[in-house]
């Protein structure tokens, strides 16, 4: 039987969403019997080998962003304390504290978004959420 491959990602657990799993895909991070493939939606035997090339840095995509501006800025978070306003599942909020950030608060307005791997992990993260 057939699937796409962005959802054979989610039910086999590489990946928490259908869109970071679309976004890994797109990116060429994905391989189907060992070959890249850059289509979500393509329909792929449920019995394929799926790999990712790499373990995903952060908890969301927002964190490679950061990443990559921190390093085009030259700008060191080692030993700072910041603040992820609008952290939602917490990409920057996971890229400030694999950089060195001493504590990091998480802002957003949403409840209950920010990702279990971050949630009570340390004294570092304090969670503001739900607030406007």
């Amino acid at each position: 039987m057939k699937e796409r491959l962005d959802i054979l990602l989610v039910e086999r657990r590489l990946v928490e969403s259908r869109t970071k799993a679309q976004w890994l895909i797109k990116k060429g991070y994905v391989y189907v019997n060992d070959v890249i493939n850059i289509k979500p939606g393509k329909k792929i035997e449920n019995t394929s080998d799926i790999q990712l090339m790499r373990k995903f840095p952060y908890v969301g995509r927002g964190g490679l962003k950061l990443e990559a501006a921190l390093e085009r800025f030259s700008i060191s978070v080692k030993g700072k304390v910041c603040a992820d306003i609008g952290a939602s599942i917490g990409g920057f909020t996971d890229c400030l504290l694999q950089h060195g950030a001493i504590k990091i608060y998480a802002i957003d307005t949403a409840t209950d978004i920010l990702h279990p791997s971050l949630k009570c992990k340390n004294e570092k993260i304090v969670e503001l959420l739900g607030v406007d």
